[in-house]
C-alpha cells in the first residue's frame, strides 16, 4: 500500500504502467476513492504511467481536522508528483477531482501538460450549500448522505443495470471518514473559479455528462467559453460519468491525450 508523506499527511496511491512512458494523474470526487477510474486503469496503463490516489480525507489516505481548502489540495498533487519524482503530468480530474484540476492549471501550470476536467464546474454548488452538508455529516455521519448518493451520480437506468456497482459506490461512501468528506465539502464551499480560469493555459478537454444534475452541460459550456481553445465532450451518463458511460469516458479522454 504506497503511501506519501507529504504537506504534513499521508496519501494513499497507486501507479500502473511503466514508469518511462507520460505520466498521467487521476483525481476521485467527493465520497470516492481511486477505485472509481477501475474501468479506465488497463486502457490507460497501457499508453501511460498512471498514477491514481485517494484525495487527503478520502480512502485511505490520512483524514485530519479540517477545513481544507483547494490549495491545499492542489498542493498535495504537486507534492505527490515530486515524491515520485515526476517533473511533469496531464492530469484529470472528476467532480471536486475537476475543481483541484482548475486550480493546478492556474497555479502549477508548469507542472501540468493536458487538462481533463470531467463533470465539474467553476463554482460547483454554493458556499451556504456546502456548508450546511458538511455540518450535517458533522452531526448525522456518511449515512443520510449515502442513502441517496446512487440519485445524484448516476441516471435511475444505470442503477437499474447495474444496481451492483451503484450500491458498491454507496457503501463505499459510508464507510469513508465523515470528517475528511466535511473537511473537503469545506474547501468546495471556498472554492469559485470563475474570475481566473480564463488564465488557464494548458490544452484543456471538458467532459460533462447529459443527465448531470449536480455539474450541468451549461455548467461545461460556461467553462469551455472561459478556458481559451478548451473543448467540450458530452457523455450519456450523469454526475459519475467515468463509472456510468467507462468506454465513452476512455475513448474520449485518450483521444485527446494524444
Amino acid at each position: 500500500m504506497p503511501i506519501a508523506i507529504i504537506n504534513d499527511t499521508c496519501i494513499h496511491y497507486r501507479t500502473d504502467g511503466d514508469r518511462r512512458l507520460p505520466a498521467l494523474v487521476l483525481s476521485n470526487s467527493l465520497g470516492t476513492d481511486l477505485s472509481m477510474w477501475q474501468a479506465q486503469v488497463d486502457d490507460l496503463a497501457a499508453h501511460y504511467y498512471l498514477v491514481r490516489y485517494d484525495t487527503r480525507g478520502h480512502g485511505l489516505s490520512a483524514s485530519l481536522p479540517g477545513p481544507y481548502s483547494i490549495a491545499q489540495l492542489g498542493a498535495d498533487v504537486v507534492a505527490l508528483l515530486d515524491h515520485l519524482d515526476i517533473g511533469q503530468a496531464h492530469f484529470c480530474g472528476l467532480s471536486m477531482g475537476g475543481v483541484t484540476g482548475q486550480w493546478l492549471g492556474l497555479h502549477a501550470a508548469r507542472r501540468i501538460g493536458k487538462l481533463v476536467l470531467a463533470n465539474t464546474a467553476a463554482r460547483v454548488g454554493t458556499a451556504d450549500g456546502w456548508q450546511a452538508r458538511a455540518a450535517a455529516v458533522r452531526a448525522q455521519g456518511l449515512g443520510p448522505i449515502a442513502d441517496s448518493a446512487a440519485q445524484r451520480w448516476f441516471t435511475p437506468q444505470f442503477v437499474q443495470r447495474q444496481p451492483a456497482v451503484a450500491d458498491a459506490m454507496a457503501n463505499r461512501l459510508r464507510g469513508q471518514n465523515y470528517e475528511g468528506y466535511a473537511a473537503c465539502c469545506d474547501a468546495l464551499a471556498g472554492a469559485d473559479m470563475r474570475g481566473e480560469i480564463h488564465a488557464i493555459t494548458a490544452p484543456t478537454l471538458i467532459i460533462a455528462g447529459t443527465a448531470d444534475p449536480v455539474t450541468t452541460v451549461a455548467d461545461a459550456e460556461a467553462m469551455r467559453s472561459a478556458i481559451p481553445g478548451a473543448r467540450l465532450a458530452a457523455l450519456p451518463a450523469s454526475h459519475i460519468s467515468s463509472v456510468e458511460a467507462p468506454a465513452a469516458f476512455t475513448r474520449v479522454l485518450l483521444e485527446f491525450l494524444a
